[in-house]
């Protein structure tokens, strides 16, 4: 990097902060901060969610997939969230919108002490914030790798400046910062994919050209949509891990259906994001399919590939430029994944912690979120320090292992509750899946060992969890249902527009609504 490269970065940094500052005028209370006050146009939505699904992980650890393997880094990861998001957009968006909407809370959890119990909603609660706090991690440790390469900055260094840049906009301004800064992000990272893009094209003629290039050795069985360890398992699998959590079972997806004005416009939203997946990292994605013809990787699993590549076909300025685009993702995904924690803390466990944040005013409600958000954050970038230690190993085994892993078992009693063909799966079944899914990741992680490449492979690493925890949770609310005229009314609610639903649940009012469309 030089000077103009500088003043690119350090130009992006400023207007991050300039939003969140200018964010600050538009929240007023905890709804505001959550779920920008129901307020948010379906576009905006929209692009939000999409570029919260994406972090410098997409440049490193899904660069060494592409570097190493080829096509299967889009068949095994884009696709199946463009797909999964595509199905939610009918099933999950609208019901998780009428949480705000219909029932009034703030955080997607909420509903949880009603659709089951507190045991239930307070075991997902804690769950999921500690595994956001590994997943953010991972992130930070990828963009700090990132930074590295191009300004030999430490990791350390590099995961604090990224950290409290991050902290500083989405503490101030909440979800309009995150998603307005997403639409920035969004606008650079398009350019910068773009000149990503045009420049390995420019460069390809003596391999080649654009067509001819996958008959050269280097990228041999680069077109084959499935390879290695990405096989018809694992894609099965992560397609039902996506359509999980990209729905909202990571918490900070679900914000964005919530933010919208009514269940429909969430629906567009996700529709929206589903297009962008599709489409979007084809373009990311072909300059990392070709890399083995331009650079020669550092790394055995070739996550420095694009970084490298980066460094010798772009001039100073469009270097700048993408190193920005590097930063858009992961501060994209980082500012949501804390928003998402910290409305989960505030409303959901602080309540049953303290009396006094039972009785938190507005005002008060809105400092503990924004305090909530510092510690997360902090937290999350003391993990980063230890993602390339032996207990996480590196940082894509971080994302795929460990939260594509652990998602499962914490996002199904929280997503399947939502839907009427579920009613009869209650707090027994809720609280058993979510334990044996635990139980199962542990299980083939660590203690048993099959004579496969040395252990587990890395499909029934991330499909047994998912599997026992969603047959856990269906066969035992046939076996023992626990559906109850209140939990049945809170669904109504939930799965429908209108005076139709307009039955009384404990804990929840509501205003007379006209009737709509559901």
């Amino acid at each position: 990097m030089n000077g103009l490269d500088w003043a690119v970065l350090i130009a992006y940094f400023g207007v991050m902060v300039a939003i969140g500052v200018w964010s600050h005028k538009r929240v007023d209370n905890v709804s505001d901060f959550f779920t920008a006050g129901g307020k948010m146009p379906w576009w905006l939505s929209g692009i939000s969610h999409h570029m919260s699904g994406y972090s410098a992980v997409m440049f490193t650890g899904y660069a060494g997939i592409a570097y190493t393997y080829g096509v299967t880094s889009f068949i095994t990861w884009s696709f199946p969230i463009a797909l999964g998001i595509a199905i939610g957009s009918r099933l999950f968006a609208p019901r998780i919108n009428r949480l705000r909407s219909r029932l009034h809370v703030a955080s997607p959890l909420e509903y949880l002490k009603n659709r089951y119990n507190l045991k239930t909603q307070q075991a997902l609660a804690w769950s999921g914030m500690l595994l956001k706090i590994v997943d953010v991690g991972a992130k930070w440790a990828a963009i700090a790798t990132l930074l590295s390469v191009f300004t030999g900055v430490s990791l350390n260094e590099g995961i604090l400046i990224t950290g409290v840049i991050t902290a500083i906009y989405c503490t101030i301004g909440g979800l309009w910062a995150d998603a307005l800064t997403e639409l920035g992000q969004f606008i650079i990272q398009l350019l910068a994919g773009v000149a990503m893009f045009v420049a390995v094209v420019a460069e390809l003629g003596p391999y080649g050209g654009f067509f001819g290039v996958w008959d050269r050795p280097e990228l041999d069985g680069h077109a084959k949509p499935l390879v290695g360890p990405y096989g018809t398992v694992f894609l099965l699998a992560f397609l039902f891990i996506k359509l999980f959590e990209y729905n909202g079972g990571m918490l900070n997806q679900a914000q964005r259906y919530m933010a919208t004005a009514n269940a429909r416009e969430a629906s567009r939203s996700a529709k929206l994001s589903a297009v962008l997946w599709l489409v979007w990292p084809l373009v990311l994605f072909f300059p990392m399919w070709m890399s083995p013809l331009l650079v020669d990787a550092k790394k055995p699993d070739g996550s420095d590939s694009y970084a490298l590549m980066t460094e010798q076909l772009l001039p100073h300025g469009l270097l700048g430029l993408v190193i920005v685009g590097f930063f858009s993702h992961t501060m994209a995904m980082c500012s949501s994944d804390a928003n998402a924690i910290a409305a989960v803390f505030t409303r959901d466990v602080a309540p049953v912690l303290s009396k006094r944040a039972r009785a938190w005013t507005d005002q008060a409600g809105l400092i503990a979120a924004r305090l909530t958000t510092v510690i997360f954050l902090g937290l999350s970038m003391a993990v980063a320090t230890q993602v390339n230690s032996p207990a996480f190993k590196d940082i894509i085994t971080v994302v795929i292992k460990w939260v594509a892993g652990l998602m499962g078992p914490i996002a199904i009693p929280m997503m399947l509750g939502l839907l009427r063909q579920f009613r009869r799966s209650g707090p027994t079944a809720a609280l058993a899946s979510w334990s044996m899914g635990l139980l199962a990741f542990w299980l083939v992680n660590y203690p048993i060992h099959w004579n496969v490449d040395g252990g587990v492979p890395l499909q029934y690493q991330v499909s047994i969890p998912l599997a026992v925890s969603l047959v856990l949770y269906i066969l035992i609310g046939y076996i023992k249902p626990e559906d109850t005229p209140e939990r049945d009314a809170l669904i109504e609610r939930i799965n429908t527009d209108g005076d139709s639903a307009a039955v009384a649940v404990p804990g929840q009012a509501e205003p007379a609504e006209p009737k709509t469309v559901a």
